[in-house]
């Protein structure tokens, strides 16, 4: 992944992993018993009363659809700025994938990024969801704004954004850092003059409230939600914001709202460190490791060929290098899932053994959602940087970056570099961030299950804990495994827990694990 765009590192979103690897394993069973919910029946519940001033954004019909394959298709509108919420305004895409007779309601969905696209996401979930919870609920996948099929941030053409991500800057250098400030001041006027006001408005906040405009219109009275890693940050937001608006809601893979960009990096600079350890060892064990050695020198064998790769770009069979931040993005992509450790021994035999790059290459690509043909199928590398640089204020200068970096490399010595000076992307922002980071309590909202798994690198397991601790009434669920995220990759046990909460309301007991 380029240096330009650090600024998205935090949890790159892996649909099409997650999707690929749905409930093949079965779990043993659960730790703990479950609490069963009560109250009064969903059918029978109260539509919220919508504000006097907000009555023709949330008063608005939908038409939907035939969109092919069985999904239905239709757009929503809200506004640019809900602060002016009769000013322009913009349309957010929405699929459905309908359930069976008798639908619970509609459950929505979010696969993360920022930056990822609900509306392709909902074409996985026959893949990733059991058959109760696809049978139970309409399954409804959106893009967020800006995003994909949503009125979507636009920034540089597919071949640029190819140059960007092959761009790699030598950041130990005051001229290296100054070549990376420039490269970013020239990505920031390039989604200016092509995105204009509409970066300013890509916050979190906003889009939890289009979210709710999603569930008025879906005619639910309550929110019933399944997100994943950033979704989770989502999710809590729309809690924080909506507390009585709160149906059944699973947070998988959490982020801790509360936290910077500086720990958020930090985070996942260990959580990527341990990752990539736990891989080695696991490669060392089996059959057709390029790895020799102990953990500690099979791990300073891929910082080798990194180090190989930031002065001698490798071959790929096409005119396209694989650069270093290439080759970074196509090592981190398989440690999301431990199913595709498999095509990361493949991919570092090939470019440790034959100087070939084109598996890692493959991979890179697969993470950024390019095609062979050089188009990419979505906006969610610009999205991704757009939402991250409007929620998170910028931190410190060029002194406290550097210590930083030399922290990074500390904790990190595998991936510290390629994370280090993110900031200086949100530093040339056009549009300075709309929130505060704090910690979310969603005072009186309905349980909240918090998914956290013990080895995930990129929501790292304790931000879960964290997030179940600062919602009132968060649940923690636990799954014990490697990995990215849990729902529809890790088993009967966590497939159970949630598929009982949101098709019967029954509650996990906070502290289950899985």
């Amino acid at each position: 992944m380029s240096r330009i765009l650090r600024a998205s590192l935090a949890l790159v979103t892996v649909t099409a992993l997650v999707a690929c690897s749905a409930n093949e394993d079965p779990d043993d069973a659960p730790t703990g018993s479950a609490t069963e919910e009560s109250g009064t029946p969903r059918a029978e519940e109260p539509m919220p009363e919508v504000p006097a001033e907000l009555a023709d954004v949330y008063g608005q019909s939908l038409t939907w659809e035939e969109c092919g394959n069985g999904f239905d298709c239709t757009d929503v509108t809200v506004p640019l700025d809900w602060e002016q919420p009769d000013g322009e305004s913009i349309t957010l895409a929405v699929k459905r994938r309908a359930a069976g007779d008798e639908p619970v309601g509609s459950l929505l969905i979010n696969p993360g990024g920022p930056g990822g696209s609900g509306v392709q996401l909902v074409e996985s979930v026959p893949l990733m969801f059991s058959a109760d919870l696809l049978d139970g609920y309409d399954v409804v996948g959106f893009d967020p704004r800006g995003v994909g099929a949503s009125t979507p941030v636009e920034c540089v053409s597919d071949a640029e954004l190819d140059e960007m991500r092959s761009e790699d800057f030598d950041t130990s250098t005051e001229g290296g850092v100054a070549a990376f400030t420039e490269s970013a001041d020239e990505l920031a006027a390039a989604c200016e003059e092509n995105s204009g006001e509409l970066l300013a408005h890509v916050d979190t906040v906003s889009a939890a409230r289009d979210l709710d405009v999603l569930r008025h219109v879906l005619e639910e009275p309550r929110l019933d939600y399944l997100g994943y890693s950033y979704g989770t940050h989502l999710g809590a937001v729309y809690a924080e914001l909506f507390p009585d608006n709160v149906g059944r809601m699973v947070l998988d893979g959490a982020m801790d709202p509360s936290l910077g960009s500086d720990e958020i990096v930090r985070g996942q600079a260990e959580g990527f460190e341990r990752a990539i350890r736990a891989y080695a060892e696991d490669c060392l064990a089996g059959e057709g490791c390029p790895l020799s050695g102990d953990v500690d020198t099979a791990v300073g064998q891929v910082q080798d060929l990194l180090e190989l790769a930031s002065h001698t770009p490798l071959e790929t069979g096409t005119d396209r290098e694989l650069t270093a931040p290439l080759m970074f993005s196509g090592i981190i992509m398989p440690l999301y899932d431990d199913a595709y450790w498999m095509l990361l021994t493949s991919a570092l035999d090939a470019a440790m053994n034959q100087q070939d790059g084109s598996q890692l290459l493959f991979l890179a690509d697969l993470a950024a959602e390019r095609e062979e043909d050089g188009t990419y199928l979505s906006n969610s590398n610009e999205a991704n940087i757009a939402i991250n640089c409007i929620d998170y204020p910028v931190e410190g200068g060029i002194e406290e970056w550097r210590e930083q970096a030399a922290a990074l490399e500390e904790i990190s010595p595998t991936f510290g570099p390629a994370l280090s000076y993110g900031d200086v992307t949100c530093a040339a922002w056009p549009y300075e961030p709309r929130v505060e980071r704090a910690p979310v309590s969603a005072a009186g909202a309905d349980p909240i299950v918090v998914i956290g798994t013990t080895g995930d690198p990129a929501t790292p397991y304790a931000w879960s804990e964290q997030l179940a601790e600062q919602l009132e009434s968060g649940v923690l669920v636990t799954y014990e495994g490697e990995g990215h995220t849990a729902y529809g990759r890790a088993g009967d046990c966590v497939t159970d827990a949630v598929d009982r909460f949101l098709l019967e309301g029954t509650v996990p007991e906070d502290g289950l694990v899985c």
